[in-house]
Order: structure tokens, then sequence, then C-alpha cells
């Protein structure tokens, strides 16, 4: 028997993208137009965990804000869950489909504890209380921040703020969160806490995650990885087939994880290692057996 044909619609599908903003002169004239975006194409599927690298100024957090119609193409589209981000009648369409977690966390905050902060969006949305009330609980479960509900959020630590600020997009139930930089104001220990958090949103609730990162230990539990440079994707690939490729990171001005540069500068003096390794353990076997 023949099965019928399915097609697996991409929750995002950017194709063209193309954005330019004005260059203004200190009279606040116009001197003309810069391109931040440079032609993208982009395909997430859902449950997807991508992670987007590059230097400052590659164009990451511009690509960020067009995924949930904060910015919108100069040329080129972006479809989000079947949505035209342009199309203004569909913008809390878009916006409940995805969600944005930014760098400093205190700029999502504004209650005086924190399930008011957790509770703000669905309140925005028209949400019944009784279910507003059951997805503040369950967000905060998630992240692990149920114990601190009634806290002040000035009391908390820069992860514990962050937690909040992904739980407050999670009350949403958006179908992706899209995270720039989210751990870039962290210490180590804050910076374990989210990003265990968001692992565990993709992998057990099936969250699509965007993650915009510095960080290239962060990048290595990703599905793809895509780098940007000049407003481009210069690379794209599986966190093994990007960081194989050591010297054209280097040449797009980003480092690799310490085991990873560890393990090719091992291979470069004559150690039989693959390339690709993400991981001590991963190093550690492969030492053992050259």
């Amino acid at each position: 028997m023949r099965l019928p044909f399915v097609t697996i619609m991409n929750l995002i599908s950017a194709q063209k993208l193309t954005f330019e903003y004005v260059r203004r002169d200190k009279d606040g004239e116009v001197e003309g137009f810069s391109r931040a975006i440079d032609e993208v194409d982009l395909e997430v599927k859902q449950g997807d965990l991508i992670a987007i690298l590059g230097p400052n100024g590659s164009g990451k957090s511009t690509l960020a804000k067009h995924l949930n119609s904060l910015l919108h193409p100069t040329e080129g589209t972006v479809f989000v869950d079947g949505n035209d981000t342009k199309d203004a009648d569909k913008l809390w369409d878009i916006r409940r489909a995805v969600g944005m977690v930014f760098q400093n966390p205190e700029n999502q905050m504004i209650g005086t504890i924190v399930e008011e902060d957790v509770a703000f969006a669905p309140e925005n949305m028209g949400i019944p209380p009784k279910q507003i009330r059951e997805r503040v609980d369950e967000s905060l479960v998630t992240v692990g921040m149920y114990d601190h509900r009634i806290s002040s959020p000035s009391k908390l630590s820069g992860g514990q703020k962050q937690r909040v600020a992904i739980a407050g997009v999670l009350a949403m139930h958006p179908k992706c969160i899209v995270l720039d930089e989210p751990t870039a104001m962290l210490d180590p220990e804050g910076r374990k806490e989210v990003i265990r958090a968001i692992r565990a949103l993709n992998d057990v609730e099936n969250i699509t995650i965007i993650l915009i990162t510095h960080n290239m230990e962060e990048a290595i539990y990703a599905d793809r990885i895509f780098v940007m440079s000049g407003g481009r994707i210069t690379m794209s690939g599986s966190p093994r087939e990007i960081f194989s490729r050591v010297e054209e990171l280097e040449e797009n001005r980003l480092t690799v994880p310490a085991v990873t540069l560890l393990a090719h500068r091992l291979r470069k003096a004559g150690l039989d290692i693959p390339p690709g390794i993400l991981t001590r353990k991963e190093l550690c076997q492969a030492i053992c057996r050259s």
C-alpha cells in the first residue's frame, strides 16, 4: 500500500533575508544605508537545537530579531509557523510561536516578585487567571525556580534571573525560544544553570531552541551550527563538522572549544587523532588508541 506523501513544514524559514539600516551623520541627516544581513537562507524544524556563532558585528542579533518580527526584512522573506513576519495581522501569532530571551535578564523583569514576572506575558495575552496560575507554576518548575516564586528578582543570582526570564517566555507556551547570548553576563556556575535549563527544554519539552552565543562550549550540544560573518552564513553543519574546521573558524575571528583546539594541535604534531573532538572523554579515548 502506498503511504500518502506528507510535507513537513519548517517552523522557521528565511529566504534571501536582507536587512539594511539607515546611516545618519551627526546632524541626523541620512548618509546612506548599511547591510547588516545579506541574503541569508535558514531553515529550522520543530525540535531543533540550533546554535548561531559569529564575531561582534556579524549580524547574529539582527537575525534573531527577525525571527519574532522585532525587525522586518528589507528584502526577502521570513516565515514563522507558516506566517510571513511582514504581515501585521499575524504579529501576535508569530510572537506566541517564538519567544525571545535577551542577554540582560533584568531588562525583561517588571514584577516585584518572581511569579508576577512570569505571569506578565500570559496576562497580556488574555489567558484566564486559572490557566495563568497553572502556566506560571509549570514554567517555574521546568526551569527549577518554583521554590523562588515569591522571591524578589533583585535577590536572585544572574543565572537564576535568566532562568526566570526563560520561564516568562515558557508561560506563553511557545514552539521556539530564541536566546540572544543569554549567558554573556553570567559567571561559570550561572552559565551551567542556564545551559542545563535550555537543554532540558529541548530534550524533554521538544521546544525548538535557537541559541546565539560566543561560548563555543555551549554550541557543542546543538544539532546544527551556523557561523555568521559580514551578515552572511559562511559555515553550517553539525558541531563535529564545524569544529573540525579550526583554521576557518580562526579566520572568522572565532575560537574553538579548548579540548577541540588541544586535539587539533596534537594531531598537527603527529598523533593519530580524528578531527572534530568535542569532549575530554573523546580526547582521552583518542589518545589511548593512537
